[in-house]
């Protein structure tokens, strides 16, 4: 099978290996679609996300799909949640497996991920979806239950206001959920024209660039920051309203996030940071099979498995919006 595995930054290396063979409890998956993630970019362009550095050729991707061979769910296609929590941690047994501290994660320090032609996966976290749903809807769930997540850290109210600062893929998912969950108005910032043009297309009420945000000043209730820089930040508590919240969603270069805090104080607001998802891939499908959200638009890119370093080059340079790469040969 093709591997494409990441050899230190910017060096990605695709080449020949064998097909793995699951262990107990474990299912061989067909992966048919990839997204390429912000995260990916970080392993991909510094070596590293956070403190967590490429210690080994690594195979990154997270957001995945595709068929089972064999086993119980042979010939199921499935979303794979790449989260394998130890479910024995404090963190686990109150329901937070997001926060595990011994989670494994796919394309993520020591465990590879998606960007190869199969993987073995625990059966437990394939989640099966509806055949006719396309393969990259199927690996776009996963961002979409991070969507999930942060709105619901962000408690908004029915026809309350929402804003999203950052109209990435996942901004954008944030855009539709807000439309979808009754929000009376949803602000879009994005200094990209074109993913300001699909923030409205999605759902913004308002989609306008970081210079023009100060005119909104205090008006919403809660604002998603989903840029991961300072200015992003920044723009949120400057639109947030006097006891709001910020939800921080980005994650930054540096690994370091500043904030003017005189600012935040003197509006008192609640600031969460979410971190990836919590059990969402039932809501997610249910969502995307009610037509509440539309992923299919935000695919700008799709790649095969042999010019995984041009998907990357193009996620990099923020052309389009979703980049996708389908690992799978001739299926």
């Amino acid at each position: 099978m093709l591997v494409a595995r990441l050899k230190g930054v910017g060096a990605l290396e695709v080449a020949e290996e064998q097909v793995p063979v699951p262990g107990p409890g474990e299912s061989l998956v067909r992966v048919t679609a990839v997204g390429l993630c912000g995260s990916d970019l970080h392993w991909f362009g510094q070596g590293a996300i956070g403190d967590a550095v490429v210690t080994r050729p690594l195979v990154l991707g997270h957001e995945m799909g595709g068929v089972v061979v064999g086993g119980p769910l042979d010939g199921r296609r499935v979303a794979v949640d790449p989260a394998v929590p130890d479910n024995t941690c404090p963190r686990c047994r109150e329901g937070n497996h997001n926060l595990c501290p011994a989670v494994r994660f796919a394309g993520h320090g020591s465990t590879d991920g998606g960007l190869r032609e199969y993987m073995a996966w625990p059966t437990e976290y394939l989640y099966p979806v509806p055949e006719h749903m396309d393969d990259a809807t199927v690996a776009l769930l996963e961002p979409l239950g991070v969507a999930l997540h942060a709105f619901d850290l962000g408690h908004a109210r029915f026809a309350g206001t929402v804003g999203v600062v950052g109209c990435g893929p996942i901004g954008l998912m944030l855009v539709q959920v807000a439309h979808a969950g009754g929000a009376s108005q949803v602000v879009a910032v994005e200094p990209l024209a074109h993913r300001r043009e699909e923030a409205a297309r999605s759902g913004a009420d308002v989609s306008l660039p970081p210079e023009e945000a100060r005119e909104r000043e205090g008006q919403l209730d809660v604002v998603f920051e989903v840029a991961g820089n300072d200015d992003a930040v920044a723009i949120a508590m400057t639109l947030v309203r006097p006891g709001g919240r910020v939800v921080l969603v980005g994650i930054p270069d540096d690994d370091s996030t500043r904030f003017p805090a005189s600012l935040a104080r003197r509006k008192g607001l609640t600031i969460l940071m979410s971190r990836r998802m919590k059990e969402a891939y039932p809501r997610a499908v249910d969502l995307v099979e009610r037509k509440a959200v539309d992923l299919g638009p935000l695919v700008s890119h799709t790649f095969p498995l042999e010019e995984v370093a041009r998907a990357f080059a193009v996620a990099t340079r923020r052309e389009g919006l979703k980049t996708i790469v389908s690992p799978s040969r001739g299926a």
